[in-house]
């Protein structure tokens, strides 16, 4: 069966040749680790899962090798170190330590409780500073690069091709973006390579002066010390194809003599919430974490699989409700088998540029053994214990809320305890009153 790929780059679905078939490569670009993801983040996460699982199932689990970085050189996680080490006698990139690393802990955690593989190799940009230095020392000496200020910016115009990714032209670019203006750039276009550091900012020596990487030089060291010049598929979000993956092309291509970075570009749709943009403004920011508190993971991972990972997608708490239902059904048929395989239709629906919501059609007629195999290959396990309702109400809060409604039923004070009971069932509690007493359970 023939696996085929929607390419960015190409803007049509290409049948997947894996360069190395005993080595198929692919990189996704990772979080920054300075706060909690939020949902949106896990879509690419759960997307390049279900393409890592058929890569393993196609080409063997010994042949596939699978990065998603950790990006832990950042501005914003500079700012959050300046501010918690405040007055702390401690070298800044101790501080900086410290932050990332609690942060990229619980992402871990996160993603993994939404039935993701760990992948291959997920490294962090602080280790790999040296190849970003040796890379741009390369750009330098090539001409592709140069030094102003204490700066190294990369110089747009020796890359005649630049914007090929996201099919705009050079002109059209510095009409549309929102560009750093500064005396030492030789066009509008240039970007940071490397950046100045002063003894607040975290730093490193290089010849260019102490200072730190800039972002899109992260991904193109990593990949390349981990994959090699060329691999077969680099993926991320559609909000990454400009400027950072147009950047990592310009920049990779320009340091191996043209060789192209990744042979097929692949990009998820946005993600809204309950049909607006996400925002923290607009108090619909939500994060995997808190999800978690409420969600199973698997309900999380089946909502998001719904649509189809090019296609635009409304997270609505009526849709994981529906991918809860469904489920919860199919876990029962599961879990009365003893073997399991995927059926052809399934398994050619997912090579079909990943077409989740074709396959999840598909198990909706399967035997039961071929809904366990398709559940698999999808990421999902159907132990019971996975899918157990929860709540983000402590025992001790629900209980203390049945013990007030116990007294307003005493009092006769029937609307207090109701409103209770209506609080309660809000958040997903349902109470059950019999003589011995009330009960509760959780409901979705």
């Amino acid at each position: 069966m023939t696996l085929r790929l929607y390419n960015t780059l190409t803007r049509r679905k290409e049948d997947f040749v894996p360069l190395d078939p005993h080595r198929v490569r692919m990189y996704v670009c990772g979080p920054t680790v300075y706060d909690f993801a939020h949902i949106g983040n896990a879509r690419p996460v759960i997307v390049f899962d279900v393409l890592f699982r058929l890569l393993q199932h196609l080409y063997g689990a010994d042949h596939v090798i699978y990065v998603r970085n950790i990006t832990d050189i950042d501005d914003k996680i500079n700012a959050r170190s300046r501010e918690l080490r405040g007055n702390r006698n401690v070298p800044v990139l101790d501080v900086l330590k410290e932050i990332t690393e609690e942060t990229q802990r619980i992402y871990l955690e996160d993603v993994t409780a939404l039935g993701n593989l760990k992948p291959t190799h997920t490294p962090r940009a602080t280790a790999f500073v040296p190849q970003m230095i040796a890379l741009i020392e390369k750009l330098v000496q090539s001409g592709h690069a140069y030094v102003a200020e204490g700066h190294v910016l990369f110089d747009v115009s020796s890359k005649p091709d630049y914007g090929k990714l996201a099919r705009r032209a050079l002109d059209e670019m510095i009409a549309g973006a929102r560009v750093d203006v500064a005396p030492y750039k030789k066009g509008p276009m240039d970007f940071v390579l490397w950046k100045p550091s002063d003894e607040e900012t975290p730093g490193w020596n290089s010849p260019f002066g102490f200072g730190r990487p800039g972002w899109h030089i992260e991904c193109s060291a990593m990949s390349d010390a981990l994959l090699g010049e060329t691999f077969d598929i680099h993926g991320g979000g559609i909000d990454l194809v400009f400027p950072h993956h147009e950047n990592e092309i310009a920049q990779s291509e320009s340091a191996h003599g043209g060789h192209p970075l990744a042979r097929i570009w692949m990009h998820n749709g946005f993600l809204n919430v309950e049909g607006e943009k996400m925002s923290k403004s607009l108090g619909n920011f939500v994060t995997i974490h808190d999800l978690l508190k409420d969600w199973p993971g698997d309900v999380l991972r089946f909502n998001m699989l719904r649509t189809h990972y090019r296609q635009p997608m409304d997270w609505t708490v009526q849709g994981m409700k529906e991918s809860w239902k469904s489920l919860e059904a199919w876990y029962e048929s599961a879990n009365a088998v003893h073997a399991a395989r995927v059926s052809d239709a399934l398994l050619s629906a997912l090579s079909d540029d990943l077409n989740t919501p074709q396959a999840i059609a598909e198990l909706h007629h399967a035997r039961d053994d071929e809904v366990a195999g398709g559940l698999a290959l999808l990421g999902f396990r159907p132990e019971p214990q996975r899918i157990a309702a929860k709540s983000s109400l402590p025992e001790s809060e629900i209980l203390a809320a049945i013990a007030a409604r116990d007294a307003a039923r005493r009092a006769r004070n029937f609307k207090e305890s109701d409103r209770i009971r209506d609080e309660l069932l809000a958040r997903g509690i349902s109470l059950k009153d019999s003589p011995k007493g009330t009960t509760w359970e959780v409901k979705r």
